[in-house]
């Protein structure tokens, strides 16, 4: 059986999630989906230059997993580059300290942990979900 993966820890979201070569329509270009965590490496590394044993702890991840991590990323930034193609960043196995959703079904709290966390309620299954933080702090993701 194959071990189950750790989610990464991110704190940081960017406002633009689509980047697309100039003078091209989006259905003529393809796309590759960068992982909210693999921004997070390129982040920590790149911008903030961290070590790579500080990224990874950063990020709750062993050092190896943030060196896949940031080699994926950085391969797929070079090959939209190098191809002309778009990148769309999306998705991945993340966690972040931003967020906080509540399930007006069971009424269940919990913190922003993948893609799919935004709408569903891990604990019943309800799209019934309210980011808690809306008012205050969190403009950017909490989106609905």
């Amino acid at each position: 059986m194959a071990r189950p993966i750790k989610c990464r820890r991110v704190e940081f979201f960017p406002e633009d999630t689509y980047f697309i070569p100039l003078d091209k329509k989006r259905c003529e270009v393809e796309e590759i989906i960068l992982k909210v965590e693999e921004l997070e490496a390129m982040r920590l590394k790149d911008i903030e230059g961290l070590t790579q044993e500080e990224c990874a702890e950063r990020m709750e991840i062993s050092r190896q997993t943030f060196q896949n991590i940031i080699d994926s990323a950085r391969k797929k930034v070079a090959t939209a580059l190098t191809q002309g193609s778009a990148i769309h960043i999306t998705g991945g196995n993340y966690t972040s300290d931003l967020c906080q959703f509540k399930c007006s079904n069971c009424g269940g709290a919990y913190d922003l942990n993948y893609e799919r966390d935004k709408h569903i309620c891990p604990h019943c299954g309800s799209d019934e979900v309210v980011c808690e933080k809306k008012k205050r702090l969190c403009r950017r993701w909490c989106r609905k």
